[in-house]
């Protein structure tokens, strides 16, 4: 199994996991063009993907999932309340294959089991991700107000962790932000710090990790270093080892061995 990352940010994001000849895209923030630009990077083409799986309903996440799915014809997975207010329902542009999970019930697609939890956030039914193969397990946290006990249950022991290292809390109390931005994004229901993805991280079983990537960085509140250095120091690690993924040229693939 391996994973990449077409961008990660508020421009956009999505994240590609592979398992033989399974390919599937979490989120699709960017439009048709750019993925097809951002997938050739990877050495990929839309005609090698499996399947769309959503988190949420915010349009960097969401923007492009209704012209891929329209033109690869691949199912959509999302939970009802995400389908509920996913935007290309109101101008009548429906999904060719529209799938709904339940955000607490494991799901498979070919060789891949999705394992949904749900997460704090300002969406509707917003969830994140556990991915694996049988061997190896992928953790996938992003756009999380704050961790719960069942978050930190289900990243341990992962063999990779993706985790949202969204602002630093100094920059964005400093940032040009308005007052009513910097609470929504600081808030329970927001995004996490550097410092909240560290202490998340410090309290992990950590044994199996092979990749840590730092993910959806602002651009205004934070910087990769900032966030390198958070984890880092969770981990006791070089800052080196420290990934961290870029909104215009995202992440390349990463295998777990």
């Amino acid at each position: 199994m391996r994973f990449a990352s077409l961008g990660s940010g508020s421009k956009g994001n999505g994240v590609l996991v592979e398992q033989g000849r399974t390919c599937v895209l979490i989120d699709c923030g960017f439009s048709l063009r750019s993925v097809e630009q951002r997938l050739a990077r990877l050495d990929k083409t839309l005609a090698d993907l499996s399947a769309i799986i959503v988190t949420h309903e915010h349009s960097d996440h969401i923007r492009g999932v209704g012209a891929l799915a329209r033109r690869t014809r691949v199912p959509v997975y999302m939970t009802a309340g995400t389908a509920a207010h996913y935007p290309d329902n109101r101008r009548g542009e429906e999904l060719p294959v529209l799938r709904i999970f339940n955000s607490h019930q494991g799901f498979t697609i070919d060789g891949l089991v999705i394992q949904p939890f749900p997460v704090p956030h300002d969406a509707r039914e917003p969830s994140q991700f556990v991915i694996t193969d049988g061997r190896h397990r992928l953790g996938l946290l992003t756009d999380t107000g704050h961790i719960t006990r069942h978050i930190e249950n289900m990243l341990d022991g992962c063999d990779a962790l993706m985790l949202e290292c969204n602002y630093d809390t100094d920059m964005l109390h400093s940032g040009s932000y308005p007052e009513s931005l910097k609470r929504r994004v600081g808030g329970e229901q927001g995004h996490l710090s550097n410092k909240q993805a560290a202490s998340l991280l410090a309290g992990l079983d950590c044994d199996r990790l092979q990749h840590v990537v730092a993910a959806h960085v602002s651009e205004n509140n934070n910087t990769g270093e900032h966030a390198r250095q958070a984890l880092a120091r969770a981990l006791g690690c070089s800052r080196d080892w420290i990934a961290v993924c870029d909104q215009d040229n995202g992440l390349s693939w990463r295998a777990l061995a």
